[in-house]
């Protein structure tokens, strides 16, 4: 083979290969690589855009998203999550909370200690109630919570009694938690989560941010509940939901 049409097929062959992720990542916020102890968590790309009715939740990683879960304890109290997450500035009345709740966020979680999606069978063996370790989506409301730490996030507990606006898809824990079960896809370094609206202008109008975290089933296991005890990165560095929607 003569040595310019040698040169033509490896030029064929190098366009034909799949650009390399951490360099194919338009829009939404870059952030810095090496942030985050565990590639799986140490964010590098994260947005949200909208497909007609339908908003995609994306979130790029280092490498090897979601191959890494918490170790169970046995027990629920002081148990482990592991979290990626979309902090958005979408009204919470939006997914069936009351208005403006708190920080409504997209959650996507692993905690083998416990299943917090009663109405779905994960992993497919017939049995609601033992699929916490499989990667599953949330909404979340969030506000901080000294109980949680100095400045520490918690979930919104319900307090004994009060009776607030919750979707029909809440899983009947005493928090601001829904269950809507849409599955989160994992594609090498990428997560990401399709999450149908009625109104997808209340997504479009928002801003976001990325976060991945660890959450800690409070040894109460209410008031609090579930708190953020780990921050592992946050794509804006400040959680300024500096992001926009398509943009």
């Amino acid at each position: 083979m003569q040595g310019g049409s040698l040169i033509s097929v490896i030029t064929l062959i190098s366009l034909s290969l799949p650009v390399c992720a951490h360099q194919d990542h338009h829009g939404g916020i870059r952030a810095d690589q090496g942030n985050a102890k565990l590639a799986p968590f140490d964010i590098i790309h994260t947005k949200i855009s909208s497909e007609g009715n339908t908003a995609l939740f994306h979130m790029a990683v280092s490498s090897n998203a979601g191959s890494s879960k918490p170790t169970a304890t046995g027990q629920l109290a002081g148990s482990h999550v592991f979290s990626y997450v979309w902090p958005t500035s979408i009204d919470s009345y939006s997914v069936g909370f009351e208005h403006n709740a708190g920080i409504l966020a997209l959650a996507v979680t692993s905690h083998p200690d416990f299943d917090d999606t009663p109405l779905f069978d994960e992993n497919g063996d017939g049995d609601v109630k033992n699929d916490g370790a499989v990667w599953h989506s949330h909404w979340v409301v969030l506000q901080p919570n000294e109980r949680c730490g100095e400045g520490a996030l918690g979930v919104v507990d319900i307090a004994e009694g009060a009776k607030p606006r919750l979707p029909n898809t809440w899983p009947g824990l005493p928090i601001l938690l829904d269950s809507p079960g849409w599955d989160p896809i994992f594609n090498g370094e990428i997560v990401e989560v399709r999450v149908p609206f009625a109104d997808i202008g209340v997504v479009e109008a928002a801003s976001f941010d990325g976060v991945t975290a660890g959450l800690r089933v409070h040894q109460s296991v209410h008031a609090p509940l579930l708190c953020v005890v780990d921050v592992m990165d946050v794509a804006s560095g400040d959680l300024s939901l500096p992001g926009r929607v398509n943009r």
